[in-house]
């Protein structure tokens, strides 16, 4: 320490600070802190989504409940759209352009009707995940929680409205001579793997349309052309038959026309084994497994990054 006199005042220089010279990220270091929001490892951030479980069921509850609060007919909606959709499908494609071809009127109509509602499943999964993140800005920036909570919890509400809906579904079935046998028990497993997948579907399209909202009006007119290449109006080995047979094994193989064709053989008493692609449960299980862990290890990647600029 010096000293200096002038004036009889005396004045004292500081010792140096112990910080001096050391960076931001090296006092951070120093004195423990972490950035806000920072990504936490891939098995502490399950283990945070596991401890949120309950919010993200009432998360999806309360969803589906509000998202028809303000029509007069309510919930009656969630069966009353796949109905209308495959009604108009039905006149189209079924008597207008002959897509049933190939197969019987009682196997048709639960063939349809069943391939409408379980690809909305995947296609409202989709479109609710593109706006998870990009949609609830104001909830991401407010409060610190695993993101794809959202994502997830989406999924869940459209798995919820299938399942609301089947009832529905399994009448027309049954109006169609297909009644409950020990191969409708195929139906969860089958909605299992299609969770999955959606789920895994919601997560990548959520990071995406996190950093691109334009995605929003883009996909609807992908999933357009994805329904039409998966065989929801007809059936692919029939309509393909003239066809190399490496075109109808490609579309029978997109996991939307897996899913579906579970889902048929299940139900409907005249959809045999002889019209799914080999190996159909292993295909099934493969791409619910790639795209649901992909999926969630690419949007967790991103984690620190959304709801930020």
């Amino acid at each position: 320490m010096s000293e200096t006199t002038h004036d009889a005042l005396v004045a004292v220089s500081a010792p140096p600070s112990p910080d001096e010279g050391l960076t931001a990220a090296q006092l951070a270091a120093k004195y423990g802190l972490t950035v806000s929001g920072a990504r936490p490892s891939l098995v502490e951030y399950v283990r945070r989504l596991w401890d949120r479980r309950h919010f993200i069921l009432a998360f999806s509850r309360a969803k589906l409940t509000a998202q028809y609060s303000q029509a007069k007919l309510g919930q009656l909606w969630q069966v009353a759209t796949p109905l209308l959709n495959a009604a108009v499908y039905f006149f189209i494609f079924g008597m207008i352009l002959k897509a049933n071809r190939g197969l019987p009127r009682e196997v048709y109509i639960p063939f349809l009707v069943t391939g409408v509602f379980v690809f909305t499943f995947t296609q409202s999964s989709v479109m609710a995940g593109v706006r998870a993140i990009s949609g609830n800005l104001g909830l991401v920036r407010a409060l610190h929680f695993p993101r794809a909570s959202l994502p997830i919890s989406f999924a869940l509400q459209q798995l919820q409205q299938l399942l609301f809906s089947m009832i529905v579904l399994f009448a027309v079935a049954v109006a169609f001579g297909s009644y409950p046998d020990l191969s409708w028990l195929l139906i969860v497993p089958a909605l299992t793997l299609q969770f999955l997948f959606n789920t895994g579907l919601a997560l990548i399209f959520a990071r995406a349309g996190a950093k691109t909202p334009d995605l929003a009006q883009l996909m609807p007119f992908v999933m357009r052309t994805w329904m039409y290449a998966s065989g929801v109006m007809f059936s692919i080995p029939i309509m393909l038959a003239d066809k190399p047979q490496w075109v109808a094994n490609v579309l029978q193989w997109n996991p939307a026309a897996i899913y579906m064709d579970l889902m048929r053989f299940a139900l409907i008493e005249g959809y045999g084994a002889e019209n799914l692609p080999d190996h159909v449960w292993a295909v099934a299980g493969g791409w619910a497994a790639l795209i649901a862990v992909g999926g969630f290890v690419y949007f967790w990647k991103a984690e620190e990054r959304y709801g930020r600029g």
